[in-house]
């Protein structure tokens, strides 16, 4: 049942993009299925043929992270001014995930992270005790949040610069890891903490499907843990003993 769902969730985007000569050599240790993801690791994945799917932790509350940039934006792009200053702001957060950008967004719009999650449903979504870097949300919420942008909002800007983001961000972090590693994806927003234990975020879209994901752990161990739960299914359901190589 649950490769059937995943055949059906990939169909619209996913599938579309694999080619023998994307593959290379499957590694001997690439091999997990979804229900063996790590609990360190929540994602979720929705489709625009309505099939949707998930780890079973895709629900649990988890720190947003640079991804409320996400609900930021999208919230000055349609409710805010209109203004240069506001396009600006808002393609520096989501290419180079610029923390002061968002500083000042937020200092402009406060309420954003919560219209949001009001505006589109999101239960596990909410602003934090702090600015916006202590906003919740979930792995199942950020991706309902692009596939409903997908599905009312296609020209949105949020996507055009999720698809032109940095190599690195701002802070001079890299920018290649999680989501964006899988096959089909055409642009990817990504979150990490400067503080404590490792926490990163990625959330990418492809033609007709959305996915996002949250480590307790390193940029390393989400982009494993992604890959061995999707990409391994999908290849094994076509009968094609490979792997995605690599960007």
């Amino acid at each position: 049942m649950i490769r059937r769902m995943i055949v059906a969730s990939l169909t619209a985007g996913t599938l579309y993009a694999v080619s023998i000569a994307g593959l290379c050599a499957l590694p001997a240790n690439a091999e997990p299925s979804a229900e063996e993801t790590p609990s360190r690791t929540s994602i979720a994945m929705r489709s625009s043929v309505g099939a949707s799917w998930g780890t079973k932790n895709q629900y649990e509350s988890r720190g947003a992270l640079s991804l409320s940039k996400l609900f930021l934006v999208d919230y000055a792009l349609r409710h805010g001014d209109g203004s240069a200053t506001d396009r600006d702001l808002g393609e520096r957060m989501i290419r180079f995930s610029d923390d002061g950008a968002a500083s000042a967004m937020e200092g402009k719009y406060p309420q954003a992270i919560d219209a949001i999650a009001a505006e589109y449903g999101l239960g596990a979504t909410r602003s934090g005790t702090g600015d916006w870097s202590t906003a919740i949300t979930s792995s199942a919420d950020v991706a309902d949040f692009l596939h409903a942008k997908q599905l009312r909002d296609p020209s949105s800007l949020i996507f055009q610069w999720m698809a032109t983001a940095g190599e690195t961000a701002a802070d001079g972090t890299v920018q290649n890891w999680g989501t964006a590693r899988l096959p089909g994806v055409l642009g990817t927003k990504w979150g990490w903490s400067d503080l404590g234990a490792p926490e990163v975020g990625s959330a990418s879209y492809g033609t007709g499907f959305t996915v996002a994901a949250f480590t307790w752990g390193t940029a390393d161990d989400q982009t494993g843990d992604v890959l061995g739960a999707l990409p391994s299914v999908v290849v094994d359901v076509l009968g094609v003993s490979a792997w995605f190589a690599p960007r």
